[in-house]
Order: C-alpha cells, then structure tokens, then sequence
C-alpha cells in the first residue's frame, strides 16, 4: 500500500475509533491528568509521537481524508496536560510563525499536510490541510521555503464539486 493509501486508512480508522468510543469521542474531552496509558488505550497509537520541552505530544491526524488533527501533550510523568483540535483559525495566528518555524514545527504542530503544492511566484512549496470551520470546509496553506522556513501563511475555501445535475 502506498503512503497515502496507509494516511487514508489511518484517517478513516481513526475516525471510526472515535465515532465508536462512547463518551470520549474526541480526544480534547479526555479529562487533564489522566495517564498516558489509559489515552493509548482509549485512543490506539497515534499517527505520530513528537517530543515536547518538558514531556511529549502524540498527534492523532485525519489528514488528508478527515478536517482534524489533534495534539495531545504529557507532561514530564506522563500526564495528560492538554487536548486539542490543532486546525482551527482561532489558533493559526497564535501559533504559526512566519521567518522562525522550520519543517519540524510546522510537523509538530499540524502533521504531514494533506498535500504539497508549487505555485509560479514562490520558489518553495505550500503544504495544504484540510479543516471544517463550522460548516465550512476551508483550507489551511503554509509556505515553506527551499531552506524549510516558513515564510506565511493564509486560509481559504476548500472548492467543493458542483452538484451533480439529477435531470
């Protein structure tokens, strides 16, 4: 299976998972403190694992079929210190930091995007995620120069299919 065929699997088993878990179907409703152990087992292991200043972050993305992508942080003792969905505008201009994030902090934060892009006026390239605000679909872009350095960022509609015409 190719990579993006494992990255659809995953977002699509991940998806079923937290549709499937009862009382804690998103992982920003797990209550702080809790172990660890116990949010693997709620949640399965996740899409990837990064390491924190002072514990460690297990990302659990849906990318690039799914609009989430949740950022769960432990604390030093393997505590649950915070849950959150990543994608969401309200976060974007607080987090993302033009001419200092590289590569790793854009990973860190968001995943592997949804896909890559080139665009004629830059010379690096766009990684693009996929997110709902509301019921709107939109979509995240970050421009990463040849060097890795974030250099911006902007959002805008996710163009969806007319409908198709039933006549």
């Amino acid at each position: 299976m190719s990579s993006s065929g494992r990255a659809w699997s995953r977002a699509l088993l991940l998806a079923w998972v937290l549709a499937l878990g009862g009382c804690v179907a998103f992982p920003e409703k797990i209550a702080p403190g809790t172990p660890q152990a116990q949010v693997l087992q709620d949640l399965g292991q996740p899409s990837a694992r990064y390491a924190l200043a002072n514990g460690e972050r297990l990302q659990y993305s849906m990318q690039p079929a799914g609009q989430r992508v949740y950022n769960v942080d432990f604390d030093a003792s393997g505590r649950l210190v915070r849950a959150e969905q990543a994608l969401s505008e309200a976060l974007f201009g607080q987090r993302i930091q033009p001419n200092h994030w590289t590569r790793e902090d854009i990973l860190r934060e968001y995943g592997p995007p949804a896909r890559t892009e080139g665009v004629h006026n830059f010379k690096g390239r766009i990684w693009v995620w996929r997110y709902a605000d509301g019921p709107v679909w939109r979509l995240l872009f970050i421009d990463v120069d040849p060097q890795g350095i974030v250099r911006g960022y902007s959002v805008g509609d996710e163009p969806m299919p007319d409908p198709i015409d039933p006549r």
